[in-house]
């Protein structure tokens, strides 16, 4: 049995090969700004997401403003990304929170390991474990690796882990992610779930990833399936 990071290693230099080194926004965004975006992001797509993320941030010059108006206001300028009523809510209360603290742009989190930011993150009402290991990737520049769908698909397709949700996925893959790839990892998985590894009628032909997968039901342009057999891992990738 293969070792789990050796295999992690060898998965990101594969997919690195296929869809490429992803960009990282620099400087890195406030965790602040990426909290609210990921919050805004839960259930909607990236485009809708984005607007109702703009629309905040051209209403209020500081985060803080959000304390003084109306939840009902909120709701409004974040419409466009869809369960604005519960976002808007999560939203108020988390600035509310911050304020109390006196820590809105969540420095204190530079102060603790991984483990223990996510724990303080979903103390707060509309943060979950993705949200939470969002802001430490892409403001913290942490090795987390979020689990979206198409992350937990991937990897429990791949064999990867074996788990039967998003957040129980996310603890069995970070518990062995090496060093330095969560941010390509990540976000080239996504690309693999979208494009290729979809969740009807995966691309398994064209999967880059193919001579790895464990997927017993696998599935190719011309309507077979191959059988659960065995393949050849890694020696000849």
């Amino acid at each position: 049995m293969i070792e789990k990071k050796v295999l992690l290693k060898k998965i990101n230099k594969i997919l690195i090969k296929r869809f490429g080194i992803p960009a990282r926004q620099n400087p890195l965004p406030e965790p602040i700004d990426t909290l609210i975006a990921t919050i805004l992001s839960q259930n909607t797509n990236d485009n809708n997401s984005y607007r109702a993320y703009k629309n905040l941030k051209s209403h209020f010059s500081k985060w803080e403003e959000i304390n003084s108006v109306r939840r009902s206001s909120i709701e409004k300028l974040i419409r466009t990304a869809g369960l604005a009523k519960q976002k808007s809510t999560a939203i108020k209360n988390l600035i509310n929170a911050l304020s109390g603290r006196n820590d809105i742009n969540l420095k204190f989190l530079n102060e603790l390991d991984n483990s223990e930011a996510i724990t303080e993150l979903t103390k707060f009402d509309g943060v979950g474990v993705k949200t939470a290991s969002c802001v430490l990737l892409f403001a913290l520049d942490k090795n987390v690796c979020p689990v979206d769908t198409h992350v937990h698909r991937t990897v429990n397709r791949i064999g990867i882990v074996n788990e039967k949700t998003p957040d129980k996925t996310f603890y069995a893959l970070n518990k062995n992610l090496p060093d330095g790839i969560a941010h390509s990892f990540h976000t080239n998985l996504i690309h693999l779930g979208r494009e290729i590894c979809k969740p009807a009628r995966p691309l398994c032909s064209i999967c880059p990833l193919l001579k790895i997968c464990q997927y017993s039901d696998k599935n190719f342009e011309s309507g077979s399936k191959l059988s659960n057999k065995s393949f050849m891992l890694l020696d000849n990738v």
